[in-house]
């Protein structure tokens, strides 16, 4: 009964090819959440889950909130002891079928060179299936966990978690923990084990410019009517420089705290095989690229649109749309961002500009653990007693998760420990998980598990 007798069961795990018979069973499951004629398949990939945590000992059940089901488990040791909440999302983007390499399927988990291909193994049935392995082999190793276990199971996550925050809000007794740990998301690089601490939040908006009701021959009235074209641009002009540079004050913190500098330092960002090269000029000048993708906010134009791009005629465009998104970071004001916009839009002489919420997004909440706080530092001295590296602290995600329901909500301590890398070819045909990563993150949740269950080196609970 020892902490390397759970790490070396959770690798027995992987190499003796039961892992691949799990992750094969899952990957099966066509759970496209947006996809409505996958109902069915959202509701048996719950039913595997529960046969799955029914199998060490949870108890289970369906929960419903906003037409959505979850699937939640616990298993409570002794009240006492230290309450964990897990969490990961069974349901996948659109598989694309047809358009994955000769050979692979998004339904079919196929090895290739050492990698696993499938729809879901990045994102998120490799990644929830690693943690539940993990907790198996602490369990099985240690004959209990050692601490109580609450696990949630969401199906809508690709289609921005509907009914999340009205369950957890519902059944917020039911899901009350100490501390917070899931999976998702990539690590900063393939081979650098990484915990990330909150998410950057995220609002998808439209701007748009309607002049009249058709457009008129630039011949007979050019010069004489505006070009909602010209116009759009120049407010984009206005709210981000040519170099990317946010140029909005309400849209950015007031400084870059000095604990996200400090944790960002050693974490290098690139494209790593197969990726983009990074643009070192853009973006807010006298950051670095890490600081500039985990600690600060970036605006982006998603789409844009006036006259007919396929077929241009000599008129003026009667219209003119752009989709545009703002990743931020804590210290931002989300109710303020489209406000701030418009008024920003008025001062310019520019409030013919439309700025509307996309119908098609949620908005995301900005949270953020200090990097300072004794649960960072203890997951991080779990990991480089497991592994021997020493794993990147993002002060957040880049992208954005949910995790203002189970920091703010729920006030819990978020700990993220990511078992995918970028250039996994999540949300894109041929998604893959590297066998080697999968092998490494079981150890090391295992590892992280067992420590869970030591409650002499934990940090301080706080329980409100």
């Amino acid at each position: 009964m020892s902490r390397n007798a759970a790490i070396s069961r959770a690798r027995s795990h992987l190499d003796s090819g039961d892992f691949e018979t799990v992750l094969s069973r899952l990957v099966a499951i066509p759970s496209e959440s947006q996809n409505p004629k996958r109902k069915p398949q959202l509701a048996e990939y719950l039913d595997q889950l529960r046969c799955m945590l029914e199998e060490f000992g949870c108890g289970c059940q369906v929960l419903a909130a906003a037409g959505a089901q979850f699937l939640y488990a616990e298993r409570i040791e002794d009240p006492s002891l230290l309450t964990v909440l897990g969490y990961g999302h069974g349901d996948v983007v659109r598989g694309m079928d047809g358009s994955w390499a000769a050979g692979r399927s998004p339904w079919h988990l196929t090895k290739r060179n050492d990698r696993w291909y499938g729809r879901g193994v990045a994102d998120n049935k490799g990644q929830h299936v690693i943690n539940i392995a993990g907790l198996r082999a602490v369990l099985e190793t240690r004959g209990r966990l050692g601490f109580n276990l609450k696990y949630l199971i969401e199906m809508g996550e690709e289609v921005d978690s509907p009914g999340l925050r009205e369950l957890c809000t519902t059944h917020k007794k039911l899901l009350c923990a100490d501390i917070f740990v899931a999976s998702d998301g990539p690590r900063l690089s393939e081979d650098r084990p990484t915990v990330f601490l909150g998410s950057r939040g995220c609002v998808t908006f439209d701007i748009s410019i309607n002049a009249r009701q058709s457009p008129y021959h630039s011949g007979n009235w050019g010069g004489l009517l505006s070009d909602p074209a010209i116009q759009i641009a120049h407010a984009l002009a206005t709210i981000v420089s040519p170099t990317g540079r946010i140029l909005i004050p309400e849209w950015l913190p007031s400084e870059l705290p000095d604990a996200v500098r400090r944790v960002l330092a050693d974490c290098v960002v690139d494209g790593g095989p197969g990726g983009p090269d990074i643009d070192p000029a853009w973006g807010e000048p006298g950051l670095t690229p890490a600081e500039q993708v985990y600690g600060w906010c970036s605006f982006d134009v998603l789409a844009i649109s006036c006259g007919n791009p396929q077929a241009p005629v000599n008129a003026i465009p009667a219209s003119a749309w752009a989709r545009c998104q703002l990743r931020f970071v804590v210290g931002v004001d989300c109710e303020d961002i489209v406000p701030a916009l418009r008024r920003h839009l008025a001062r310019t002489g520019l409030d013919m500009v439309q700025v509307t919420p996309s119908p098609d997004d949620g908005v995301f909440l900005a949270t953020r653990l200090d990097p300072e706080d004794p649960w960072a530092k203890w997951a991080q001295d779990s990991i480089v007693r497991t592994t021997r590296k020493s794993p990147a602290i993002l002060p957040n995600f880049a992208g954005s998760l949910p995790n203002d329901i189970f920091a703010n909500l729920l006030n819990l301590p978020t700990l993220w420990v990511p078992h995918a890398y970028p250039g996994c070819q999540q949300h894109a045909p041929d998604e893959h998980l590297p066998v080697e990563l999968a092998r490494e993150a079981l150890e090391m949740m295992a590892g992280l598990y067992w420590d869970l269950g030591e409650l002499d080196t934990l940090p301080p609970v706080r329980r409100d």
